[in-house]
């Protein structure tokens, strides 16, 4: 079967008998044209192959325009999930998206940027990671609405979307202490990005706040490999450690795999654990992790209110925050009795 050439507008409008304004007003939304006339240039841009080429018209239309997505590692499990939300919603209010995983070297990633600048991209969205600060200010100079998600503190001027842990991190810690955990670890990752970092100070305020020790470990970056690689190093210890924060629910069960099959440990009986993002795995039979959920779905629909509201040139930055609410299962153990 052979493939039809791509017929431009003028064509269209020659086979359907209509004028070529019309063909544009048939594919406008909210456009004026009659009904007869609307069925004879559909008819005629099906037979012809025709589509609008909505990059050209987006350089007069804002919503026509496509949206980067700017991310790191997006093949991790979180990063995937929040990447799957926001193109959902985006395409579901009819935005094209581009993305562009910076996971890469930088001289690629900054090419990448300079071609949706060039595609005149109507905003960039920064997904919580890694992507360098030199890609957003690349972004920012352009004049480019930009959004950032979980990176609050590092610019002014974008949009911010965060997400508050810290009552919830606290709340968790104090379980914690309530089941009677006393010798204290956060797991983190070297990446460092201001989310993870966030949560490690917390937890570990937190843990000083209530006269007790806390030992942070950065043993690599954020996967699974690093959780059993600190697990390794904090379980092996003539005193080790009874509970632990990991920053992520992939550094998590990474930790937890070890404990368990490397070390003997009943969790949460031996060992309690709390995660963060309730990733799919977390609730998995083998995990059961108790984790803070990220709220994927709100975050995804503050995307798409604030490129809408970007549509005003006299709006200002906007920060929308979210909480992190605690997902109980089955990694740490209930409070011990107060009974005597």
């Amino acid at each position: 079967m052979s493939v039809k050439n791509i017929a431009n507008a003028t064509q269209v409008a020659k086979l359907a008998g209509v004028s070529r304004s019309a063909v544009s007003r048939t594919f406008t939304p909210g456009a004026s044209v009659s009904a007869a006339t609307r069925e004879r240039v559909l008819k005629a841009a099906k037979e012809l192959n025709y589509h609008v080429n909505h990059l050209a018209r987006g350089l007069s239309h804002e919503r026509s325009r496509p949206v980067c997505i700017l991310g790191a590692d997006l093949k991790a499990p979180y990063q995937a999930s929040l990447l799957n939300a926001i193109t959902k919603r985006l395409q579901e209010v009819g935005r094209a998206v581009m993305v562009i995983n910076s996971f890469g070297d930088q001289e690629s990633s900054e090419a990448a940027i300079r071609q949706t600048l060039n595609y005149r991209a109507s905003a960039t969205i920064v997904l919580s990671g890694t992507p360098p600060a030199s890609l957003i200010e690349t972004c920012l100079q352009a004049g480019q609405h930009v959004i950032l998600v979980n990176r609050e503190g590092q610019f002014e001027g974008p949009d911010h979307i965060t997400v508050n842990v810290q009552s919830s991190i606290i709340k968790a810690h104090q379980l914690m202490s309530e089941a009677g955990c006393q010798n204290f670890a956060v797991v983190s990752s070297t990446i460092q990005s201001p989310s993870l970092v966030k949560r490690e100070n917390v937890f570990i305020q937190a843990t000083k706040d209530s006269g007790q020790a806390c030992e942070l470990r950065r043993d690599g970056p954020t996967s699974y490999e690093t959780g059993a690689k600190s697990a390794r190093q904090l379980l092996s210890r003539e005193t080790p450690i009874d509970a632990v924060f990991c920053v992520t629910d992939l550094i998590a069960c990474g930790f937890m795999d070890v404990a368990r099959h490397e070390f003997g440990l009943r969790i949460p009986e031996d060992l309690c654990i709390l995660g963060f993002d309730n990733i799919e795995q977390a609730g998995w039979y083998g995990y059961q992790l108790t984790t803070f959920s990220q709220p994927l779905s709100e975050i995804a629909d503050a995307i798409s209110e604030l490129l809408e509201s970007a549509l005003d040139n006299h709006r200002k930055a906007e920060t929308r925050a979210f909480d992190a609410p605690l997902t109980w299962r089955n990694s740490i153990r209930h409070r011990k009795s107060t009974h005597s």
